[in-house]
Parts: C-alpha cells; sequence; structure tokens
C-alpha cells in the first residue's frame, strides 16, 4: 500500500531499497542523534525487523521517496520499536541530509498522526528525541506532542500525544 503526500511517497520498505537507506542510516554525521547501522547487513535487519513488526501490529515505517523524481529520501512512520520494546506506538523519522530543512519530516508526522487517530484508533503515540537535537523536538511539538520526561539510559526526551478527543469516536 502507498500513501502519497503533496511531496512525499509513502510505501513499505523492500530490500533493494536497503543501499538507498544506508545511504544515510549508516552516515554517522546524519545519524549522529541516534542510532547508525555499522553495516549494509545491519541496515537490512533493522528493516527486516520492522516489516516483522508491521505483519503483527498493522504499522511500521515506510521508505519516504520524493514526488518529484521518486528518489528514496528518508524512512520512519508508526512503529513499535523491536529494539527498544515496551513503548507502545511511536513516531520516528530518519532523512537523508539533502533534504533536511525542508518540512519532509513534518509531513511525515502529519501522515501518522492522522493513521493513527482515524484509522488505528491508537489512545497515544510517543516521539523520541535526542536532547540536542532541536529540529526533532520541534517537529514533535509542532505535531502535538508534549515533552513528558527525560530518558537518562535512552539518552533521548520522551514526548507523548494523546489521541484528539473528537477523533475518539
Amino acid at each position: 500500500m502507498e500513501i502519497e503526500t503533496a511531496r512525499l511517497i509513502l510505501r513499505p520498505p523492500r530490500l533493494a531499497d536497503v543501499p538507498a537507506l544506508f545511504a544515510f542510516l549508516g552516515d554517522p554525521q546524519a545519524m549522529r542523534w541516534t542510532r547508525i547501522d555499522a553495516t549494509l547487513r545491519d541496515c537490512r535487519r533493522r528493516i527486516v525487523a520492522h516489516e516483522r513488526r508491521r505483519r503483527h501490529d498493522g504499522y511500521a515505517p515506510w521508505t519516504v521517496r520524493a514526488k518529484a523524481d521518486h528518489r528514496i529520501i528518508g524512512w520512519g512512520g508508526l512503529y513499535r520499536d523491536p529494539f527498544e520494546p515496551g513503548w507502545g506506538p511511536e513516531v520516528g523519522y530518519f532523512f537523508h541530509p539533502d533534504v533536511w530543512g525542508r518540512g519532509h519530516a513534518s509531513e511525515l508526522v502529519a501522515v501518522c498522526t492522522t493513521l493513527a487517530d482515524r484509522e488505528l484508533r491508537l489512545p497515544e503515540l510517543r516521539g523520541f528525541a535526542h536532547p540536542g537535537n532541536i529540529g526533532s523536538r520541534r517537529v514533535l511539538e509542532r505535531a502535538g506532542f508534549a515533552l513528558v520526561r527525560a530518558v537518562p539510559e535512552m539518552n533521548r526526551l520522551l514526548f507523548l500525544r494523546a489521541r484528539p478527543r473528537q477523533a475518539a469516536g
């Protein structure tokens, strides 16, 4: 299933996507605020682990392509993290540095919150951001997530967004 926004095409990742995803998921500078995949094999494992969760939960991160040229520019969406279990449904986003600062993360998060509220009817969503990643913190705050607390063992800030009452129906 593909989802299109004004500028993005979202679809489940394919193994053929791994080299393009590794271009940023394996880039130490691009991933300085989060987990980095050291090898193509690690990247493939990440994708496969999340796809197993998709079969179980019905949602997992998408490969994000630019609508203009169909280039893979990101990876993210709704998920239950198979590597940090127990937090519940989360929203996450990872983009190639070439497209940072252009609102793609906000566009992706808007799709996630709509899907979580209207179709999946999830009571709440979480998001994590490194304390120093101001851009990511702003994306979450603009999408209605509130800072809950620091999670020192992860070196992250935990944000929470409850489903709005009008979507609770």
